[in-house]
């Protein structure tokens, strides 16, 4: 039987299979909103508080219903202190995503509510998974160096406090605004593959807990997480500016695959990498810290003289790695960095989703053999 049936979209790939008033993407102009708002916008005029709300509630919240929001984000910072030595006993070395899925699937034994599936408690569930992530990441993160959990901070904002728990320094405003960035960069983005996961999950009706432990495990794979990581991989290979043309033009003449660049949505500049990169270069140039930066421009450059005909540039996770270490946090916890703001999405996403919920059956083509009979295993 044939194995090329047209009809069959690979990777579900322009399958349309339900209706969002969430994230919109048009890949060809790089244009990407959240309930019709620029990306732009909410990275320069928002918060990671803020666009939480408006994703759980699809609409944008008043003053006093954000400070409520914020308050309540705040009151569920704290993780159950069996979690805590559930993760301080993991094995040193582990995939900090293997540890993440470990450590969700965990939290929710302790959640009293968990089994629930009504939608008042996967939006109840949701708000204390968006809060409690960041305390479970920075627990993770300093346990397998051998150093006590922090304790999460009342007084500080959610990006401030997360970077306090992990550091154990209180990030400088500059520093606390761009990770806050960062978060928004990459809360949502409409159906990839680890949000489908998550409501292919929920639409069993099954829980909140076994969704976004889902979720995090389509993300542990590099073709969907990590990709900054690879990026960090590269600027250090690659060493010096005076090194990137030539690096580059190698791997692009022998057809290898430049980490950070293309997208299977964008054919032209993903608009986080924009948002991203000019916010990210001035706080390293006041840091001193802008050798990477200076070794992606020149990349940048070379890619997009010699791909930007085929619709490929840079995208999110070019800039994001240089982001996250100037920050302190190490690139093995990158990927774990993007579920912490991704929770948001997911959440949204399973809530929108299971308000009509139909469980998720695809099909596929059968091209097997046909008008077989069992054979007895003496006889094969």
């Amino acid at each position: 039987m044939s194995t090329t049936n047209p009809n069959i979209a690979k990777g579900l790939e322009g399958i349309v299979f339900t209706e969002s008033k969430l994230t919109f993407i048009n890949g060809t102009e790089g244009i990407l909103t959240h309930l019709g708002i620029p990306i732009q916008e909410w990275a320069e005029k928002s918060t990671f508080e803020e666009l939480s709300f408006a994703l759980l509630q699809a609409r944008l919240p008043k003053a006093d219903e954000l400070a409520a929001f914020d308050a309540q984000l705040k009151a569920n910072r704290e993780i159950p202190g069996e979690l805590l030595d559930i993760i301080a006993a993991y094995p040193k070395g582990i995939h900090p995503m293997q540890a993440l899925r470990t450590a969700v699937s965990h939290l929710g034994l302790f959640d009293p509510q968990a089994e629930e599936i009504t939608a008042e408690a996967r939006y109840a569930i949701g708000v204390r998974m968006i809060a409690q992530f960041a305390t479970i990441i920075a627990a993770l993160g300093r346990t397998q160096e051998g150093k006590e959990p922090i304790a999460p901070r009342q007084d500080l904002t959610h990006a401030g406090n997360f970077l306090y728990m992990l550091n154990g320094t209180e990030p400088t405003p500059e520093q606390a605004r761009l990770f806050d960035m960062a978060l928004i960069l990459h809360a949502d983005h409409s159906m990839n593959a680890s949000t489908f996961t998550a409501i292919a999950t929920a639409s069993t009706l099954s829980d909140m807990y076994s969704a976004i432990t889902s979720a995090i495990g389509s993300l542990k794979g590099p073709l969907h997480g990590g990709a900054n990581e690879a990026v960090m991989d590269m600027l250090d290979e690659i060493g010096t500016v005076e090194n990137a043309v030539p690096y580059i033009t190698a791997k692009l003449d022998n057809k290898e695959k430049i980490m950070g660049v293309g997208h299977r949505v964008y054919k032209f500049f993903d608009p986080r990498s924009r948002v991203l990169r000019d916010y990210a270069a001035k706080v390293a140039e006041q840091q001193g810290k802008s050798h990477y930066y200076q070794i992606l421009e020149t990349i940048e450059q070379a890619v997009v003289e010699r791909l930007s005909s085929k619709g490929i540039y840079p995208n999110v996770d070019f800039y994001s790695g240089v982001v996250y270490s100037d920050l302190g946090i190490k690139k093995e916890y990158f990927t774990p960095i993007f579920a912490l703001a991704r929770i948001s999405g997911w959440v949204a996403s399973v809530n929108e989703y299971t308000a009509n919920n139909r469980l998720l059956r695809p099909t596929a083509e059968y091209i097997g053999p046909v008008d077989q009979h069992y054979v007895d295993i003496q006889n094969r």
